[in-house]
């Protein structure tokens, strides 16, 4: 009795151990990092030699060998945070897909809604300005109809508009 219960904790043993090795062996093989891995890196940086095309949609050599340094890197354990850090101090901010949030480069942020608040503002003040024509425009052409029944109201619309713009001389 004393050896089957010997047994069977060796069984349970041997079980254990076999479940917590199966675990690290996932974890050994996740060590090195994919394409992907490496893409979303290369994605949030230019091509050094080609102008506005991202690193990982390039085919150049120096994308080629940018994208091996990534790689290295992320098999040595850095974020992309430092890998980004580190092509910067090599080449400057021009490699970053989004230029960093400080200095002359807010300009970048700043700009793009402050011509889409101006231009809303314009249409805005252009279409009120249009509704507000509108109905003085239908009046002159009530008035001229009332003048000449027989006048097209479309074209005394197109009279009265090109006698303003005209200054009302003919």
């Amino acid at each position: 009795m004393k050896r089957a219960t010997n047994t069977w904790l060796g069984l349970s043993i041997l079980i254990v151990l076999l479940m917590l090795s199966v675990p690290a062996a996932g974890f050994a093989q996740g060590s090195d990092p994919t394409d992907d891995d490496v893409n979303a890196v290369a994605k949030q940086l230019y091509c050094p030699v080609c102008e506005n095309i991202p690193l990982d949609a390039c085919g150049t050599a120096a994308c080629e060998q940018w994208r091996g340094i990534i790689y290295d890197k992320l098999k040595e354990g850095w974020s992309e945070d430092q890998i980004k850090d580190y092509f910067v101090a090599q080449y400057g901010d021009r490699v970053l897909a989004e230029p960093p949030k400080q200095g002359f480069n807010w300009l970048a942020y700043l700009v793009p809604g402050l011509v889409f608040a101006g231009g809303s503002f314009l249409l805005y003040r252009g279409f009120d300005q249009w509704k507000k024509s509108a109905p003085a425009a239908e009046e002159s052409a009530k008035k001229s109809l009332d003048e000449d029944p027989s006048r097209d109201v479309y074209i005394s619309r197109v009279e009265d508009e090109l006698k303003k713009r005209s200054g009302g001389s003919k």
